[in-house]
């Protein structure tokens, strides 16, 4: 799979707002065939930056940043970033979550 994880630092006076214009492009592609999951999470750190946690099936990367919905996002996302988003994007021999061993829930 395609394991892809972007770091989005968002304008102070967008930070409430992320969400909401990011929802339609979020719903879009949990649509997508080889979407596996497209997850956002918020810093406890750092109040404007979300983490994006994202997977596809191995082939199905090059549909998702080809889609209209990908190319709108690209257009509307960046009124509300303070610079440009980080990203670790790999591809990895898992199929999806798996049990932590560490830690056990009985």
């Amino acid at each position: 799979m395609i394991f892809i994880v972007v770091k989005f630092n968002v304008k102070p006076d967008w930070t409430e707002r992320w969400l909401d214009l990011t929802r339609e492009f979020t719903a879009a592609t949990r649509q997508e065939p080889g979407n596996l999951w497209f997850d956002w999470s918020r810093s406890v750190d750092n109040p404007n930056e979300f983490t994006l946690v994202e997977a596809f099936h191995d082939d199905a990367a090059g549909d998702h940043v080809n889609s209209a919905h990908f190319q709108r996002a690209m257009t509307v996302m960046p009124q509300a970033l303070a610079e440009t988003p980080q990203i670790i994007s790999e591809k990895i021999g898992a199929e999806g979550w798996g049990r932590m061993g560490e830690l056990t829930v009985q």
